[in-house]
């Protein structure tokens, strides 16, 4: 899943010729605080509600106010992941699409990121999850692989979390059987740390929806 196909169509770039009051209302209409700023076909920069009223001069063009536009974008190519990372790390409300050519194509939402990211990582599949703990020199996922598909269970979706306070790593897999007892057995058998595990039948997993359902909510708001 690539930047491209998250985009949507409800975001309304601005003009370096429209006016700081114009901006805020489509901000506001689009529950956003930040927005694009194109001309042409090329992406200028964004610009947000705060800049805008710090300015304290709604009726000038926002091309006019001396502010260093936020550049934050990613290109139509790059992973969902990517844009995980880029849409995090500037605390934005929308995130940018453009080509190589810093020409703008879109932008993406965050609910639109989210729920994509939740079908990436099977959310909606039935299943189990377990957290295994392991030291980082004897990580090997083929291992693990090997572990699951001898139980006759397929690996649904992966991650690694690493501690910078530790060398410990987290090992999070999400199967396609709710029954994870005998898988759960040979994990213990052949000496992994199962930090901790949840089947479809517990209440986690339903508690997992009912948080995501409520972020959903929240974003929506």
């Amino acid at each position: 899943m690539i930047a491209k196909e998250l985009i949507t169509s409800h975001v309304v770039p601005l003009k370096a010729a429209n006016s700081g009051a114009f901006a805020l209302s489509l901000m506001e209409e689009a529950r956003l605080s930040h927005l694009p700023i194109v001309e042409g076909h090329d992406f200028m920069g964004l610009i947000s509600d705060k800049e805008i009223l710090a300015m304290n001069e709604p009726d000038h063009e926002i091309g006019s106010y001396k502010i260093t536009l936020n550049r934050g974008s990613v290109t139509g190519d790059q992973h969902i992941y990517e844009v995980l990372r880029v849409y995090s790390s500037l605390k934005l409300s929308m995130l940018p699409v453009v080509t190589d050519k810093n020409q703008y194509i879109g932008a993406i939402l965050l609910p639109t990121l989210v729920y994509s990211l939740a079908e990436l990582i099977g959310l909606s599949n039935p299943g189990g999850i377990i957290i295994i703990e392991i030291n980082d020199k004897d990580y090997n996922l083929t291992d693990i692989v090997q572990i699951v598909e001898s139980n006759d269970t397929k690996i649904l979706s992966c991650f690694v979390t690493s501690n910078p306070d530790t060398t410990k790593l987290e090992v999070t897999i999400k199967v396609n059987r709710m029954d994870i007892g005998p898988l759960l057995q040979t994990f213990f058998r052949l000496d992994y740390f199962v930090k901790a595990s949840w089947s479809k039948e517990d209440s986690y997993s339903e508690g997992l929806q009912d948080r995501f359902d409520a972020l959903m909510n929240y974003l929506n708001i």
